[in-house]
């Protein structure tokens, strides 16, 4: 038998996810973020599922190819842009979209024998400080563009800090307010794209052109105080294991690691397929939920690399074999994230590939 250790993939959850950010954006076109494996979910089997969005975004250009060697015809854009001249030939050789974000690869692109018609994501920083020309470059950046093709699909782009936080509308107002700068010096049928998954949800403001949603598409919130579910989402990944053993504590014993738990009572501990090298969180504390045959229990001591321990007292049933529910079905990934003091994203890309990830349906 292989390692209980498996992530469900739920395609249908997808899809439904897809259908609640249409009801939010409308008509607006929709480019899908896959990066990361999307979200850790699978590249091709996300693309597969999501179909009949407009886009898709990615970060390498291995996946941009891999995605339309798969016959995706959809526009598939570089979050990053190319980092070499010889990357645009394949750009060119693949109709890929390229961001361009800061002078160095504009000036690869001037210089470079263009062949095709390029589609450009020109990204302004209007107040995240990671990416972007300033929007007085911008503009700038986009007359060198003109004079370089004319015919040049230009998109302008933004990407927000802190449109997940309720308290901070304020800055989310700034950048709308640097972005008018520039699109103030547009011709009229520029293409624009800010809204991330947060914006999506509570800036319908934002949406211009296209949205780039990313984690709403695998059924988890970007709004801090909100799951997934009361979002009317569903988890598109279920990472479940079994009990592969289980141990009896006495009173003062000591547990895992460190011994860093001590049991303060008789207590029966299940040992649970699954430890850091597949991507659960070291830091998950005690206390973490757990689900085992759907009850919930709570993760006691440390996390090692293959396995980790939980708390089996009380539930009589439990034993050897008994299903474990690490995140997903009936267990809100952002729970398991806010106990371990990081955020859904990261646990869902940091599944190793050594889990075994198989798909519900589809």
């Amino acid at each position: 038998m292989p390692r209980p250790l498996r992530a469900l993939i739920n395609c249908s959850a997808l899809q439904h996810n897809l259908a609640v950010i249409r009801k939010h954006v409308h008509k607006t076109r929709i480019m899908a973020v896959v990066k990361a494996n999307a979200y850790g979910h699978g590249l091709l089997r996300t693309a597969q599922a999501l179909n009949s969005v407009d886009g898709f975004a990615v970060l390498e250009l291995e996946a941009a190819i891999q995605l339309r060697e798969a016959g995706f015809n959809q526009s598939i854009l570089l979050l990053e842009g190319f980092f070499s001249t010889d990357e645009i030939d394949v750009i060119n050789q693949y109709r890929l979209s390229t961001v361009i974000h800061c002078q160095d690869q504009l000036s690869m692109l001037l210089a470079h024998k263009e062949t095709g018609k390029p589609d450009i994501y020109l990204k302004i920083n209007t107040g995240m400080n990671r990416l972007g020309f300033r929007p007085e470059e911008g503009i700038s950046a986009q007359n060198q563009l003109k004079q370089w093709r004319p015919d040049a699909n230009i998109t302008l782009m933004t990407h927000f800090a802190s449109a997940d936080d309720s308290l901070e509308t304020s800055q989310v107002n700034q950048q709308l307010g640097s972005f008018a700068l520039l699109q103030a010096n547009q011709e009229n049928g520029t293409c624009q794209t800010m809204a991330n998954s947060a914006a999506i949800l509570r800036y319908p403001g934002t949406h211009a052109d296209w949205v780039r949603p990313g984690i709403l598409l695998y059924g988890a919130s970007p709004i801090a105080d909100k799951t997934g579910v009361e979002l009317g989402l569903q988890p598109a990944m279920t990472l479940s294991s079994q009990v592969i053993a289980v141990q009896h504590l006495a009173p003062s014993d000591r547990l895992g690691y460190g011994g860093v738990f001590v049991a303060d009572r008789p207590m029966r501990i299940g040992v649970v397929a699954a430890g850091y090298a597949d991507g659960y969180p070291r830091h998950a504390p005690t206390g973490t939920p757990v689900l085992v045959n759907s009850q919930r229990t709570r993760l006691v001591g440390r996390v090692s690399m293959d396995m980790l321990t939980i708390d089996l007292s009380g539930m009589g049933e439990a034993g050897v074999g008994s299903p474990v529910t690490l995140w997903g079905e009936g267990l809100p990934v952002e729970e398991v994230a806010r106990s371990a003091q990081t955020i859904s994203y990261e646990l869902l890309t940091a599944l190793s590939p050594r889990v075994q990830t198989v798909s519900a349906d589809l």
